[in-house]
């Protein structure tokens, strides 16, 4: 009898088989992209490494020193420029990325996901253990490293549309924020991660500190060749509910009006997405919310070395705080916004929130170690709580929009464009640290704040038509969709959405 089942039988035998689907496919994504990040982070923790202050060290015996306080040193970062050239090998990470995400969407359009995805883990992992193997072959000459970066830079394209086109494809509108939310936890789990790893082996031999992270990136590319599932008609799953269905009120039976789904859908065009209402105004937003996270992922370690005198290892643990808080911004942020409806609202919110928080961080955020924890926490979550939205639920919001009749496929070009805009400000940020730096911790943060509230203002036409229609004054709508009463058939529906669409 069922009854007789052991207790965890019957738990696992109470999900549906979609349901174990769904959650592998959840499980296996949030690995490949917790790796990507695992793998970006090594850069930030070694930076201070590669420059600090050798005077308090003794030298090997048969060390001919030149200079004592940066003897220890490692070339070309040795110098008074060091700042800069960090800058700029960030950049050259940053500029490449934000370049090749633009390409990369429609190149996920095209190929298969499994494929695609397999191929840019493995050639990450090269690139960051190449970056390690520095070390071990004694290369001072900064071409190489800047090389390096921008090589992993375009192969680490490959990773964000292709994993949120196949979340996209596998979950519908219903919970997206919330589970997206949780899911999108992967990028600050994938920093806390490479800092742990990367700290193991920073002050002993730094070149591991990417060779570890790259071996982990390209054991998942293998994983993602073998077991991913791009969409749920490959394992005959049922197809998730992209948008709410309108009802039909035909007397009194309400029937649905269903979803359409293209059978033989084409790739979307560029400018096709770009016209997507709603794509613009947050491609823009995100690149100044993507900005303010870039800069604390590349320059907080070293921040926090300098302000607050840790070493190498304590700042780069420390700095993961950051991404702790970051996991549970990136939740309440999808949460409220499954509430409430209002996905621009939220994100404009914790934005205004975040640039007193900012300020407030560099003003007393060093005075104590519980001082210091606490703001990190909520700077972090502050800070990333927006930007995860943005590029999780809302990207899918878009790229399964009512205006593209079920053409699914618009998702990975879609999430492209508004990745890619925000990776103009990724590039730009640690590169505007690094210039201004050196004329005082306090402009950089200036500078964050500033982009904090430009973020805001990309998104307030959206806002404000939300709260229109929390007042009421636009016309009732369930979803994306019009509420339908019996004098408006079937055969109106798409034209009153098209109408809807424009006017939106």
């Amino acid at each position: 009898m069922k009854s007789s089942l052991a207790p965890g039988i019957r738990l696992i035998t109470s999900f549906s088989r979609d349901s174990w689907y769904r959650g592998f496919i959840l499980l296996l994504t949030f690995l490949f992209y917790t790796a990507y990040h695992l793998s970006r982070k090594p850069i930030s923790i070694v930076k201070s490494q590669l420059h600090r202050n050798c005077s308090g060290l003794i030298p090997p015996a048969d060390f001919n020193i030149t200079n004592n306080v940066t003897w220890c040193n490692w070339a070309p970062f040795d110098q008074d420029n060091y700042k800069t050239l960090f800058g700029a090998l960030d950049n050259s990470f940053l500029v490449a990325y934000a370049i090749g995400m633009f390409f990369s969407g429609m190149f996920g359009e095209r190929l298969p996901l499994r494929y695609y995805l397999s191929f840019g883990m493995l050639m990450s992992g090269v690139f960051t253990c190449l970056l390690g193997l520095g070390f071990y072959w004694n290369i001072h000459y900064f071409g190489y490293y800047a090389f390096i970066q921008v090589m992993n830079g375009l192969m680490q394209t490959t990773g964000w549309p292709a994993v949120v086109a196949c979340v996209g494809n596998w979950f519908g509108k219903g919970k997206r924020g919330l589970i997206m939310g949780v899911w999108n936890s992967h990028t600050s789990v994938g920093n806390i991660l490479g800092s742990l790893i990367a700290g193991v082996y920073v002050s002993s031999a730094w070149g591991m500190s990417f060779i570890v992270p790259g071996l982990i990136i390209a054991s998942t590319g293998v994983l993602c060749f073998f077991f991913l599932v791009e969409r749920p008609e490959d394992v005959e799953c049922t197809l998730p509910q992209h948008h709410n269905s309108a009802p039909v009120n035909n007397g009194s039976i309400a029937t649905e009006v269903p979803e359409i789904h293209s059978e033989h859908s084409e790739a979307i065009s560029f400018c096709g997405a770009l016209s997507i209402p709603g794509v613009l105004e947050f491609s823009l937003c995100l690149l100044f919310a993507k900005l303010v996270s870039y800069t604390f992922l590349y320059w907080l370690p070293l921040y926090i070395s300098n302000v607050a005198h840790f070493d190498a290892k304590e700042a780069g643990d420390m700095s993961t705080l950051f991404d702790v808080g970051g996991i549970v911004g990136g939740i309440m942020a999808g949460l409220v916004s499954d509430y409430t409806g209002g996905r621009a609202t939220t994100c404009c919110v914790m934005l205004i929130v975040a640039a007193p928080m900012l300020f407030l961080y560099n003003s007393i955020g060093q005075r104590s170690l519980g001082t210091t924890i606490g703001m990190l926490l909520l700077c972090g979550g502050l800070v990333n709580g927006p930007y995860a939205l943005i590029t999780t639920a809302v990207s899918a919001d878009l790229g399964t929009h009512e205006s593209l009749r079920g053409n699914s496929r618009a998702l990975s070009t879609v999430t492209a464009i508004i990745d890619g805009t925000g990776s103009v400000g990724a590039a730009l940020g640690p590169l505007l640290a690094g210039v201004i730096s050196p004329y005082g911790w306090n402009n950089v943060f200036y500078m964050l704040i500033s982009a904090d509230v430009l973020a805001c203002l990309f998104l307030s036409r959206l806002v404000f038509k939300e709260a229109q229609g929390w007042c009421g004054r636009l016309p009732r709508m369930r979803g994306h969709h019009v509420m339908f009463t019996a004098d408006v058939p079937e055969r109106e529906y798409f034209r009153i959405v098209e109408v809807q669409r424009n006017l939106n």
